[in-house]
């Protein structure tokens, strides 16, 4: 405390909500009982949520949602649950889930810090998705980077033996930051190459962002951990 005030606890993310359009207002309106998770202080079953034991891929910041629903669409045989703190994202989102007919997606639109830590049980998840987090380039922002030692703590408990946990982003430092930090949890294997990363898997998508840097010449890196 400082001055009788509560510190206030770093976050990974600032809301930047943006403007609904009717569509997304609409979806979450219409679509948000069915598909998403409400905020609570319960443990989540996640196979009570799916209807079935399925492996389960939890995305963090999915943005719009494209590729996320594009990866559901992709992999019937896997359920996902996608989080992120902005609404039209989220409205975005659960209308690509209508609109595809899909059933094994759910949404959450919440701090994904807090949900693993309080909501997710211990070896619940078969992989963890990170895919182009803010990379808070500036250097006295890089606290509020997600990958900490702390957080990769959080994730090797949630992560099944064998499960995986994949980031990407189009920042080196921030590339090699996360590499660092993985090598040094001895609950994960690096997956990579002599670099350290790996080739875009195929079930990642290219998004139209990371499509127009590759024109560009504009580097990604991928990185892939099994937990031990």
């Amino acid at each position: 405390m400082i001055e009788g005030k509560p510190l206030r606890t770093v976050r990974s993310f600032v809301r930047r909500e943006g403007r609904l359009t009717p569509g997304q207002q609409r979806a979450l309106d219409e679509l948000w009982p069915q598909f998403g998770i409400e905020d609570s202080s319960e443990p989540l079953d996640l196979n009570a949520l799916f209807n079935r034991d399925a492996p389960k891929v939890l995305e963090i910041g999915f943005g719009n949602g494209s590729t996320l629903a594009e990866m559901a669409a992709a992999q019937p045989e896997q359920d996902f649950i996608g989080v992120e703190v902005h609404r039209p994202g989220v409205g975005q989102l659960l209308n690509l889930i209508a609109e595809l007919g899909l059933t094994n997606l759910r949404v959450a639109c919440t701090d994904a810090v807090e949900l693993l830590k309080h909501r997710l049980a211990d070896n619940s998840l078969d992989r963890v998705q990170l895919y182009f987090p803010d990379p808070w380039h500036k250097k006295r922002h890089h606290k509020r980077r997600i990958i900490q030692a702390d957080f990769v703590a959080v994730l090797a408990s949630k992560i099944e033996s064998g499960g995986h946990l994949h980031m990407a982003t189009d920042w080196e430092h921030y590339a090699e930051h996360m590499l660092d930090d993985l090598s040094n949890s001895e609950d994960f294997i690096n997956c990579g190459d002599e670099s350290g990363f790996i080739p875009r898997p195929d079930y990642r998508p290219l998004t139209k962002f990371e499509q127009r840097g590759h024109r560009l010449g504009h580097g990604v890196w991928d990185l892939l951990f099994k937990r031990r």
